[in-house]
């Protein structure tokens, strides 16, 4: 007798433990979810599944145009309890199954249905079913045909059974117009694994991945007749950097099958319950594509940025009154699609009493099938000096609109800055320079005098010796020579164009031995950036042009006009090539990268033993 109430207790405490556990289940959040596949076959029947985390009242479905209901709703509930480190949990699923049967092929929309959950009205989710045609192709696979009829054990399997296609989304296009190519897989037999992909180069263009998600599962489509299992190896958004007829070569890849083989010699009825495979290597070629690359239409503006695409410019300003020295900052931002990675930044024109600092670039895109989207971000930092009224101008970008298939022109709004006188004792920036952190700072550097100091009457008059007006000579002649020395270099500092076109060789080698170490590391992508830089940046300071108005034809036309051969400018312009276009083609080998390097230093060697400025 005791011992049985000693179990009641245990089971009234237990249900008292419990009572919060159904508390908070009654507040779990509700979930009325629906499920079908993705494609179906015609001919086929599949399933309609509905989940619910709470009892179900009042479901309603919507209504099946294009699908017959062969059975339903046939209703399930599954209920699970587990206790993880004295942690009581559990949950309940409420199953209803509606077997379908597709009256026609197409892809076809079912809404979510309703129903009632906890006194409140829920709706699922809507889906989007394809249905394909009945395969016309045998029931029997045309590989297990082969096999049988085959004297031999290793089975044979016909083209038609598994190959992979490059799908392109265009064959004629404008120069830089994106472009994706898709290498998908098509299999009607088992496949056991995937190795050794071979993915063609992409001569001509500049290539950039898209992404993959990692959970990728097969889907279903029909192609020319036969239905297959589908799944996308590589996915590549291409930009053609040349007109003309462009070739894509095949790639190879290797597949491991997995055939069903037919026994010759059966001992026993047993051998047909239990089926014989086979792994099979088979290669695969991808099928070649020729692209169309139109050139684009003539009477480009002066400032065109190479891009074929779909873009917007906006601007934005933080102040249009300020004091001086205070630092005002102007925001560009560059929206749309197409080679974004390429495009130029636009160039702002500031008065000459602005200190201007590089602009701070930040890029955000992405990159899918459709192409390259996003924005591009230009802050500049400036800070008026004087008191006045300036005015700075609009930027201008003009690019190749891919929907009218003309030139625009995008202009942002120019600005009126008011600059107020600043305050007396207020800090100044001192100096000329090329980015924040040379900013330096001058306070009030003023010590105060001694006043308790006791002269004393000198004990003898030196101002007739010799020696003492030769010294007072020989200083002033020093400082005479000194305060010259000193201006001289104070009025070659201020001169902005020639400390850049002086150092030019100097910033350029820092950068070429960053470039090195790159090289070095096989980073192949930043070591191209890198050298790119060192290439503008050397020939915007020794040219003394900014860097946002350098265009290959202007070097051009200024590397002439001191006298550098066409033979070295022509080779200046091949590296500026192949450094853009490596950046986003197939990776080049450690031997080419160390080849460019040399023809890099030596161009500018001779660039700067020929240009005296």
């Amino acid at each position: 007798m005791i011992q049985r109430l000693l179990t009641l207790k245990n089971l009234l405490l237990l249900s008292i433990l419990l009572m919060p556990l159904h508390g908070l289940m009654a507040q779990e959040s509700v979930t009325f979810t629906a499920e079908a596949p993705r494609t179906v076959v015609m001919g086929q029947q599949f399933n309609l599944v509905y989940t619910a985390n709470a009892e179900v009242k009042d479901l309603r479905i919507p209504e099946f145009s294009d699908f017959e209901i062969l059975m339903g709703p046939s209703t399930s509930t599954m209920s699970s309890t587990s206790i993880v480190n004295g942690k009581v949990s559990s949950s309940v699923t409420y199953r209803f199954t509606y077997v379908l049967f597709p009256k026609q092929t197409g892809s076809f929309n079912i809404g979510g249905a309703t129903a009632t959950i906890k006194k409140e009205t829920h709706k699922s989710n809507s889906l989007t079913i394809k249905v394909l045609p009945a395969d016309q192709q045998a029931a029997a696979s045309a590989a297990q045909s082969a096999a049988s009829q085959s004297g031999s054990n290793t089975p044979q399997v016909p083209a038609d059974q598994i190959f992979i296609r490059a799908i392109p989304t265009k064959t004629s296009v404008y120069e830089q117009e994106g472009l994706t190519v898709t290498y998908k897989l098509y299999t009607r037999v088992g496949i056991g694994g995937f190795e050794n992909p071979k993915f063609p180069e992409f001569k001509g263009f500049m290539a950039q991945e898209v992404e993959l998600p990692a959970n990728q599962q097969w889907d279903m489509e029909n192609y020319k007749g036969a239905n297959y299992r589908t799944a996308i190896l590589k996915q590549t958004v291409l930009y053609p950097r040349e007109s003309g007829n462009l070739t894509i070569d095949k790639g190879s890849f290797d597949v491991v099958l997995q055939l069903r083989v037919s026994n010759p010699r059966r001992g026993s009825i047993f051998d047909d319950f239990f089926e014989s495979y086979q792994d099979v290597k088979k290669t695969l070629y991808s099928n070649p594509v020729t692209i169309n690359v139109k050139p684009l239409p003539f009477g480009k503006p002066a400032d065109f940025c190479g891009i074929a695409g779909q873009l917007s410019l906006n601007s934005s300003i933080n102040a249009t009154e300020v004091t001086a020295n205070d630092a005002v900052t102007i925001k560009l931002t560059l929206t749309g699609s197409g080679n974004l990675k390429m495009i130029p930044t636009p160039e702002l024109t500031f008065p000459q009493d602005f200190e201007v600092y590089d602009p701070k670039v930040e890029n955000r895109f992405s990159i899918t099938a459709k192409g390259v989207s996003g924005s591009k971000v230009i802050e500049y930092l400036v800070i008026p000096r004087f008191a006045g009224t300036f005015e700075i101008p609009a930027a201008t970008l003009s690019y190749f609109d891919l929907a009218s298939g003309s030139y625009k022109t995008l202009t942002t709004k120019p600005y009126t800055l008011k600059v107020a006188k600043g305050k007396d004792g207020d800090q100044t920036v001192s100096g000329t320079f090329t980015s924040k952190e040379q900013v330096r700072l001058l306070g009030s550097d003023i010590r105060y005098l001694k006043t308790n100091i006791t002269l004393h009457k000198p004990s003898g008059l030196i101002l007739g010796q010799t020696w003492y007006w030769m010294t007072y000579v020989i200083l002033t002649l020093f400082f005479a020579l000194f305060l010259y020395i000193y201006r001289k270099q104070a009025k070659a500092n201020a001169d902005i164009s020639r400390v850049r076109n002086r150092k030019a060789n100097k910033v350029a080698v820092k950068r070429l031995k960053l470039a090195a170490r790159y090289m070095a590391e096989k980073k192949g992508e930043a070591f191209y950036e890198e050298l790119l830089k060192a290439l503008w940046g050397y020939t915007s300071d020794k040219l003394t042009i900014p860097l946002s108005r350098l265009t290959k034809e202007t070097i051009d036309s200024e590397l002439a006009a001191f006298n550098v051969s066409e033979a070295l400018r022509a080779e200046y312009a091949n590296i500026l090539q192949t450094c853009e276009y490596a950046r986003y083609a197939p990776a080049e080998t450690d031997h080419a990268m160390e080849e460019l390097y040399k023809k890099t230093l030596d161009v500018i060697n001779k660039m700067e033993n020929t240009i005296k400025k």
